[in-house]
């Protein structure tokens, strides 16, 4: 097998734990979903904060994004794609909101 082009060693480790995490927060919700343990609001806020953390777990294991100097040119542009998304997906809310307000 060739070397990677960073001069580092090939491991699969990351992707493992990063594959077992993710498993673990898609299996909370679905569990809470199925069960009800909880009240309904308090389920959403469970499903929001596995959400967020898995996009975390996302970003650190799979795509290799940290604080270090070589990745925040990546992380930037990462979040501005965000920024952009979430004005988008949010805008277009608002206007079918706005628009199924008027016209009940």
């Amino acid at each position: 097998m060739p070397a990677p082009p960073h001069g580092g060693e090939v491991t699969i480790r990351p992707y493992l734990v990063g594959a077992v995490l993710a498993l673990v927060l898609t299996a909370i919700p679905f569990g809470l979903v199925a069960a009800r343990p909880l009240r309904p609001i308090q389920i959403f806020i469970v499903i929001g904060a596995t959400a967020i953390i898995q996009v975390v777990v996302h970003l650190r294991y799979f795509l290799h994004l940290d604080l270090k100097p070589s990745s925040q040119n990546k992380l930037i542009a990462l979040c501005f794609g965000a920024v952009v998304l979430l004005i988008l997906v949010g805008g277009t809310l608002w206007i079918m909101f706005n628009l199924n307000y008027r016209l009940m």
